[in-house]
């Protein structure tokens, strides 16, 4: 059995620490009984030592750095191929929990050849070691440096796999590991060759709509949208695009922002082509209260998508000026009767009195500010000819 860290040797003796501020406290009692049973060869104390890591790192992030060197006789007791092992599923959890937050414990778990062993339980059986598998690799994409060696591991294809047929945690869990993941320019392609998009829009029509999941799926939906595959496979999937607008309506401030972001992609790649399937399913509301209540880059993404919905992208007229009025006015026009239309004129009028009245406040602080002149319009003249409108 090797021995356990130095600093550990007198925790073990002495209970009390160091009255220096300026030294690093000692790792506790109960860390340095975890770290000298660890490298037992007892395999009971191992998985004693395992769950003990995991209740010490749930929620203390100096326990993780002080467990750091539990990393290594972790990956060694997980074991490939054997679905109902104890051992594997309480190391597993212990990983976990030592990754969670803390940069350089993620990398030291790959390093330490963990990935080979957590891909292998992707495919395992036990649904449940598979579901712990899953969190891991989410854990473990999250830093820069690991997502391109857990692609080149193979991981991409068994993660779609699992948001097809998994169960519900672990689906969440692994279009989480898989946005992660895309934000690596390689494993795009990698990602698209798995066909994710119909498995994605599954989760996403049942997810709610304000949740972290729904956002990554809307954040894996803008990315792959960028690619003909990717577009064609959302267009084609039912219910595809109205489940990327019920976000854009009711999701989180974030997810909107990617959902108005995907929907800007179809339409700026061929306007054409993807003008009418995004009208038909009701976007308008949806994208007048993004403009007022979304984001900056969401506001600015929701104006430009407007103008590409209507007739024409381009101004018609300098008697009719390119305002955001005049462009839904001109949307409205095309979709008249529809339950959809209603509900826009409703907002879009909700809209114009909000400017009205802004437009009169700002009048008024003007003429506040300013001295009058016998060439100035009264302040009641101003107040009139602008709620007159």
């Amino acid at each position: 059995m090797n021995s356990p860290p130095s600093s550990c040797s007198s925790a073990l003796t002495h209970s009390t620490s160091s009255s220096n501020t300026d030294t690093p406290p000692s790792p506790s009692a109960a860390v340095c009984r975890a770290l000298l049973l660890i490298q037992s060869d007892d395999l009971s104390l191992k998985i004693e030592a395992a769950k003990e890591i995991r209740r010490l790192t749930k929620t203390s992030q100096r326990c993780r750095r002080q467990l750091a060197d539990a990393v290594k006789p972790l990956v060694c007791m997980l074991r490939v191929g054997d679905d109902d092992s104890v051992e594997n599923e309480s190391a597993l959890l212990a990983l976990l929990n030592l990754a969670v937050k803390d940069e350089k414990n993620k990398i030291s778990i790959v390093e330490a050849g963990a990935l080979e062993s957590i891909i292998s339980f992707l495919q395992s059986q036990n649904s449940i070691l598979q579901e712990y598998a899953t969190a891991s690799l989410l854990t473990l994409s999250a830093s820069t440096i690991n997502k391109p060696v857990i692609s080149a591991c193979g991981a991409i294809p068994l993660l779609v796999e699992i948001l097809r047929n998994g169960i519900t945690q672990a689906k969440v869990d692994a279009v989480m590991a898989l946005s992660n993941l895309s934000t690596h320019s390689d494993n795009l392609d990698i990602i698209l060759k798995t066909n994710p998009i119909p498995s994605i829009v599954s989760l996403l029509k049942t997810c709610k709509k304000s949740s972290k999941t729904a956002e990554k799926c809307c954040a894996l939906i803008e990315s792959l949208v960028g690619f003909d595959e990717g577009r064609i496979a959302l267009t084609s999937e039912e219910g595809g695009i109205l489940a990327v607008i019920e976000v854009l309506e009711n999701g989180s401030l974030q997810s909107r922002e990617h959902a108005v972001g995907a929907l800007l992609t179809l339409c700026q790649s061929d306007r054409c082509k993807y003008r009418e399937p995004i009208l038909r399913e009701g976007v308008i509301p949806g994208l007048l209260e993004l403009t007022v209540q979304g984001t900056p880059k969401s506001q600015s993404k929701a104006q430009t998508l407007l103008r590409l919905l209507r007739d024409t992208p381009y101004p018609r007229s300098e008697l009719q000026p390119d305002t955001l009025e005049n462009i839904v006015c001109n949307i409205i026009s095309q979709i008249d009767g529809d339950e959809q239309s209603g509900k826009a004129k409703k907002m879009l009028a909700e809209m114009v009195q909000v400017s009205m009245e802004q437009s009169l406040r700002h009048l008024q602080q003007r003429a506040l500010v300013c001295t009058p002149t016998p060439n100035d319009l009264p302040i009641s003249s101003c107040t009139s000819e602008v709620s007159s409108k």
